[in-house]
């Protein structure tokens, strides 16, 4: 464990909602064991999940008016997230990178003792234009 740097196991509720601009809204929730990593005045969650037989890492800066999610793995993507401004971040596949645009249109963080909530909503853009609206919602608490 590096210096200033505080692990704790964490058990994470995550729901996730698209609305694409054509096409019906999907909601995926999933329950995770993760870890809450308290380093240099920031807030991080790291976890991984499964998504056909491969492993995607994920890890989350919090914070309250900027954020970032970092996927690693079957999916490489950086998704910073900011109230006040428009983040450019990318998603790479086997075709290459792609930038992505993301525009904050709210964002909660609450942190209690031994539990925390996350909550941001965004529209994603390509090229220009966007290609739905997103909504994650993340509850974690702490496994004692």
């Amino acid at each position: 464990m590096k210096v200033n740097e505080v692990k704790s196991q964490v058990n994470i509720k995550l729901i996730s909602t698209i609305r694409p601009i054509d096409g019906e809204s999907e909601t995926l929730e999933m329950w995770l064991d993760g870890q809450l990593i308290n380093k240099a005045d920031s807030l991080y969650l790291k976890y991984e999940e499964m998504q056909d037989d491969k492993t995607i890492r994920t890890t989350m800066k919090l914070d309250t008016e900027r954020a970032l999610i970092m996927r690693a793995g079957a999916v490489k993507m950086r998704l910073p997230l900011n109230i006040f401004e428009q983040q450019i971040g990318h998603y790479e596949s086997e075709f290459g990178s792609m930038p992505l645009v993301t525009q904050t249109k709210n964002m909660l963080f609450t942190r209690h003792e031994m539990r925390g909530d996350f909550h941001v909503q965004y529209d994603l853009l390509m090229g220009g234009q966007s290609v739905g609206n997103y909504t994650l919602d993340i509850t974690f608490t702490e496994v004692q």
